[in-house]
């Protein structure tokens, strides 16, 4: 079993910046992809970005590239992203996840553990 726990959310101005952690515990020994999805009041959970475990292969969501970065310490066991530019659509709770395969995959039915979720409010 995997436990995460995301940090760093709260209240920003339109085209501020915020950065999101998430902390993994218990199994980390093993090679896990981590994702971020995100869920506003109302829509579908959807996908913000993935690592993989090396760090070689990254993955984005259309609407968040060129803005949003994410990033891995494996020592720290703890995977970071960085969001620029905020946009008050990017309002939602964002939510780690993990997955034990190799590809940074965008569907969140491939990820096999999640996180409680950080909420992100960008006001205009």
């Amino acid at each position: 079993q995997v436990q995460l726990v995301e940090s760093g959310g709260g209240l920003v101005q339109a085209g501020g910046s915020l950065r999101l952690s998430c902390a993994a515990s218990g199994r980390t020994r093993s090679s896990y992809t981590m994702g971020w999805f995100r869920q506003a009041p109302g829509k579908e959970r959807e996908f913000v970005a993935a690592i993989t475990w090396s760090g070689g292969s990254t993955h984005y969501a259309d609407s968040v590239k060129g803005r949003f970065a994410i990033s891995r310490d494996n020592a720290k066991n703890t995977v970071y992203l960085r969001m620029n530019s905020l946009k008050p659509e990017d309002t939602a709770v964002y939510i780690c996840a993990a997955r034990s395969g190799t590809y940074a995959s965008g569907n969140s039915y491939d990820y096999d553990y999640w996180g409680q979720g950080t909420q992100v409010t960008v006001s205009s």
